[in-house]
């Protein structure tokens, strides 16, 4: 049970993370600009992006906001079926709902937008913010409890079809 509980903090922790760094940003960088913060790794730039990942689906907020609802409710809905029962899952859960709703306030009170500003520049990555951070993580998560999962299931299968 601890665990669940520092689950249910953690994604408090990085939800509110989330809305205090992109108010941050949004008081101090000027829409467009940049800032170096460790020069060549990682910089800060303020934009404001109207889609989803890579900026797809850019304008379609009521897209968006449809699929973040559903994903929010599918999620719910695992909780509810799967309980506290396992320790990922629900960790896993935890990280793409608080990530989902950093981005979901923004959408409902940003016009649609959403405020990115991390830039890992090394690699060129798209910018992305702090909920973003927590949705890939979790989305991860779940891909290993699933793969952990189904290969419980088949090692099962395996030893009662020897039986």
């Amino acid at each position: 049970m601890f665990s669940c509980i520092l689950a249910i903090i953690t994604g408090v922790i990085l939800l509110v993370a989330d809305q205090v760094t992109k108010y941050i940003v949004v008081q101090t960088l000027p829409l467009g600009a940049n800032a170096d913060f460790i020069p060549g790794l990682i910089g800060f730039w303020h934009i404001h992006n109207k889609g989803g990942a890579w900026g797809f689906l850019d304008g379609y907020t009521w897209i968006l906001l449809s699929v973040t609802i559903i994903v929010m409710i599918i999620c719910f809905a695992m909780i509810l079926k799967h309980g506290v029962k396992n320790k990922l899952l629900f960790w896993a859960i935890t990280l793409v709902l608080s990530g989902g709703i950093g981005n979901l306030i923004d959408r409902v009170f940003n016009s649609g937008e959403v405020v990115d500003f991390l830039h890992l520049e090394f690699i060129d990555f798209p910018v992305f913010n702090v909920a973003d951070c927590s949705i890939v993580i979790g989305a991860g998560l779940l891909v290993v409890y699933f793969v952990v999962d189904l290969i419980k299931e088949r090692r099962m299968n395996s030893v009662n079809a020897d039986n």
